[in-house]
């Protein structure tokens, strides 16, 4: 694959993780109106396990998933990690707080990533530690600016879920994981879903068929088809093929999807201060990309082991 197709792929992936998992917070919020929020994250899962499973296995026949027990068990590390600690959580969250206060503390995400490559010896350079605090600072103001209300248990939950997620995403380029990519997003969904299900199982949730409404059940199905099958493939992939800095931008710029859904389907206003806190976020996000692209052209080399694809 040449370097100019390698890198549109690159921006097509990030670009879908960007638009896609910024809208994913509304999606969350209307689906556990009716749905249990564990529960429903398991169904979601699981079946975009299925679907993708079936589609990799009607493509490719076997191959992708002939993988070695180590390799199993890394993507379902990996899947634990990022969807029954990370996305679980997330919507566990959603009951306590508000959304803007949960996308403040998601973006917590790079921070904690940058904590782990000083921990490894993988020190950040300093613009790169530039652009996570500048994102952070726009973030926080367009949260802030929200007059989101705060719940001690759900700032605990969602900075765990971030946590979670960031050391997720920080080993899955570290340990043996499935050579194909799609192939891995299958074993992590399907590993994440049945987690979710055990979990809110245990707590006690129930699915009252009766009781869930339509505007539930298409939250859901975006959820599954968009959210997961798109959203989380891309972000399997650009994990293997793409510096995670640049990866976890995705935190800067998914509020500000979020806003502008906010304008254009519920018709929320926007004011100056969140357009000067949204010109940080962008800031933030040029600074990290430019940055990270300058740094792998002159190692000729990635940041972080690419998972084999």
């Amino acid at each position: 694959m040449g370097k100019n197709t390698h890198g549109m792929r690159v921006w097509l992936a990030l670009a879908t993780v960007y638009i896609v998992w910024g809208s994913t917070y509304l999606g969350i919020r209307i689906a556990i109106e009716t749905l249990p929020s564990m529960v429903s994250g398991g169904l979601r899962f699981i079946a975009a396990a299925l679907i993708l499973g079936v589609v990799l296995l009607l493509r490719k026949g076997r191959e992708p998933f002939r993988v070695t027990g180590r390799e199993l068990g890394g993507a379902a590390l990996v899947g634990l990690l990022l969807l029954t600690a990370g996305n679980g959580m997330v919507a566990v969250a959603e009951q306590h707080i508000g959304s803007g206060l949960a996308a403040l503390l998601v973006a917590s995400v790079p921070l904690w990533l940058v904590m782990l490559r000083t921990v490894f010896r993988d020190r950040p350079q300093a613009l790169t530690l530039a652009g996570v605090f500048i994102g952070f600072v726009g973030v926080a103001g367009i949260s802030l600016g929200g007059g989101t209300g705060s719940d001690s248990v759900g700032v605990v939950i969602i900075l765990v879920a971030s946590l979670s997620w960031s050391i997720g995403s920080f080993l899955s380029g570290r340990i043996p994981m499935p050579r194909d990519p799609f192939a891995a997003s299958t074993v992590e969904m399907a590993v994440g879903g049945v987690g979710l299900l055990i979990i809110g199982t245990g707590l006690g949730e129930r699915l009252d068929l009766a009781a869930v409404s339509g505007r539930s059940w298409a939250a859901l199905a975006y959820l599954i088809l968009v959210g997961s099958l798109i959203g989380f493939t891309s972000y399997v992939w650009l994990l293997g093929n793409a510096p995670i800095s640049l990866v976890s931008t995705y935190a800067y710029v998914n509020p500000v999807v979020a806003v502008l859904l906010g304008v254009a389907v519920v018709g929320e206003s926007v004011t100056a201060a969140m357009l000067g806190a949204g010109g940080l976020i962008v800031i933030g996000v040029a600074l990290v990309v430019s940055t990270e692209r300058r740094s792998r052209a002159a190692q000729a080399v990635p940041e972080v082991e690419a998972a084999p694809s």
